[in-house]
């Protein structure tokens, strides 16, 4: 019957292996240029595509008279163009998603605004003129000057500035009503909401006006001469914001991914995020360059501050860098169908402080979504270890999603882990680099053995230049660091780092925090061989928001704080 309605059935059908024929050359060329197959494969592959041309083509001549033939011909020719093109697609698109990611943005983001309070009067930039606005006197001052100017550009207003010593000094003022509005550079907002007289200050208040700018960055990549043969180091940098991941923030997540081909091993180290350490402020034009503060606030002056700050503290060098944030979790996990972790005895949680609203994890194997993935991520509470069980989390929600990455179920879930991939991280890692990695995959099948560590210390409260005030640090034992060194190192020798159990020299070189950091600390007592650099100076602290920490030090604040006790003085621990 459907011949009937083919006045001239050989046109059809010769449209229709035309159709195939340029339907095959562009997927051949969409998978030759992709480039992530290896020859053993690649080759093979596009011999069978010639050849069903070349069968559909001899089947057309041979049996051009035979209807069923003919009908058979048509019917193939239209299935496989179809399926050629949406291969070529989909193809077409990971190229895409390829040259995103792995883009070098020679700029960074910044975000500042005005902020009031959710009940004032203030809803523009005109209605500023002659109110108190709340300034940082010394953090971020190239941010403050950036949003003055932008004001003053986009509705020139007279306002009063009063300056502030620290972030939360911005949010006890405007709470209190001494401001009207403040000046917040976006990346210290986190720093507000996790103290817990401010957490509501994003619900509690509203932006009026945000000056957006951007700053120069320079964060190339050391690159190895090939990734399948070479060993070399990856930062993962995870920032605590959703949207964007270009957008500078915290860097809550500081893993370094060592990677041996030749071995197929990877070696994942953890820092954690509290760790107090010098600061390399790479790009940064408004950052306390050297001294102590916590690694999670390197993210805030951006990747390259954060990567240069690891690189001294574990004296290696970091090759390429990985930036992730909340939503590149959530969107990669939930594109891949969910991972499967094993919680181990112990270590079971009823709710996670991040959304008390989502189940906990059991002792066992859990599968996750997106969301409990990343409140799985970011659990530290629920442990007495705290945030060194986080840090184990992070480590194993990492290798769940590689397992699910490289496992046969990929196919499957190919289209949405690449819309999930487009926007979910950015990489100093080239496309040719990342296609040679995915190559070698495919041809050599290695079975990669994970390896984990984690650099650890002590809790303690001691003053951090990003915040303007004392808040909680974790003091490194510099053992744990001289480890971390030499592990990375085993591994990038072709060694097994479960091998090196202590470090191979007394001190490393790369413990450039323990040469600063001597003196007693006056919060916790801790004693240190040598003297307190200036910038532990008891006098120097803000103190009037000492009850506004980022986490509360053991006992109150008039136990373990005496404005007037020197740095040398610990009688008053």
């Amino acid at each position: 019957r459907l011949m009937k309605y083919l006045k001239d059935r050989n046109t059809w059908v010769w449209i229709c292996y035309i159709l195939l024929v340029l339907s095959t050359a562009f997927v051949s060329f969409q998978v030759y240029a992709l480039g992530v197959f290896p020859d053993k494969v690649l080759y093979p592959f596009l011999l069978v595509l010639g050849l069903i041309c070349l069968i559909a083509f001899l089947l057309n001549l041979e049996f051009k008279h035979s209807k069923k033939v003919v009908i058979g011909v048509l019917v193939a020719s239209v299935l496989l163009s179809s399926l050629y093109m949406l291969g070529a697609y989909y193809i077409y698109l990971t190229n895409g998603t390829l040259a995103s990611v792995t883009t070098i943005k020679n700029t960074n983001d910044n975000n500042v605004s005005v902020v009031v309070m959710n009940d004032s009067d203030t809803h523009t930039l005109e209605e500023l003129a002659g109110k108190k606005i709340g300034v940082l006197k010394n953090i971020d001052k190239g941010g403050t000057e950036k949003a003055l100017e932008q004001i003053q550009k986009e509705m020139p207003v007279e306002f009063e500035q009063v300056e502030l010593d620290s972030v939360p000094q911005e949010a006890k003022a405007l709470y209190s009503g001494e401001v009207d509005a403040v000046i917040l550079n976006e990346a210290y907002r986190t720093n507000v909401t996790e103290l817990d007289d401010y957490a509501d200050f994003s619900q509690r208040t509203r932006v009026v006006f945000q000056a957006h700018f951007k700053t120069s960055a320079t964060n190339e990549a050391l690159a190895v001469s090939d990734v399948t043969t070479k060993p070399y180091n990856i930062l993962i940098s995870g920032n605590d914001t959703y949207g964007d991941v270009g957008e500078l923030s915290r860097s809550d997540v500081n893993m370094v991914v060592t990677v041996n081909p030749m071995t197929s091993t990877v070696l994942l180290t953890s820092i954690p995020r509290d760790s107090y350490v010098p600061v390399d402020c790479g790009d940064a034009y408004a950052c306390a360059e050297g001294e102590l503060d916590k690694i999670t606030h390197t993210g805030i002056n951006g990747i390259t501050s954060t990567k240069r700050t690891v690189e001294k503290l574990l004296n290696i060098d970091i090759n390429y860098t990985f930036r992730v944030n909340f939503s590149s979790v959530t969107n990669i996990v939930d594109s891949l169908g969910g991972i499967d972790i094993e919680v181990p005895e112990g270590q079971a949680v009823e709710t996670f402080y991040a959304d008390s609203t989502l189940e906990g994890v059991t002792e066992g194997w859990n599968h996750l979504n997106g969301e409990r993935a990343l409140s799985f991520a970011r659990e530290r509470y629920a442990y007495v270890d705290g945030d060194n069980q986080r840090v184990r989390n992070q480590q194993m929600v990492l290798k769940a999603i590689f397992n699910k990455a490289t496992s046969p179920e990929i196919i499957v879930n190919y289209a949405s882990l690449l819309n999930a991939l487009e926007s979910a991280f950015d990489t100093t890692l080239s496309q040719d680099e990342i296609t040679s990695f995915i190559k070698y995959q495919i041809q050599a099948m290695p079975g990669w053995k994970f390896e984990t560590y984690q650099v650890s210390g002590e809790g303690s409260t001691l003053f951090c230049p990003s915040l303007g005030q004392a808040a909680y640090v974790t003091v490194l034992d510099e053992n744990t660091v001289a480890l971390a060194h030499d592990k990375i190192q085993a591994v990038l020798d072709g060694k097994d780092a479960d091998e090196v159990t202590e470090p191979q020299t007394e001190e490393s070189e790369g413990n450039l925090y323990q040469q600063d950091l001597t003196g007693t600390d006056v919060y916790s007592g801790t004693e240190y061989d040598g003297d307190y650099p200036d910038y532990y100076d008891a006098s120097q602290w803000d103190t009037s928001a000492a009850g506004d920490m980022e986490e509360p030090p053991y006992g109150s604040t008039e136990d373990i704080y005496d404005p007037d006790q020197s740095a040398e003085d610990s009688s008053q621990d």
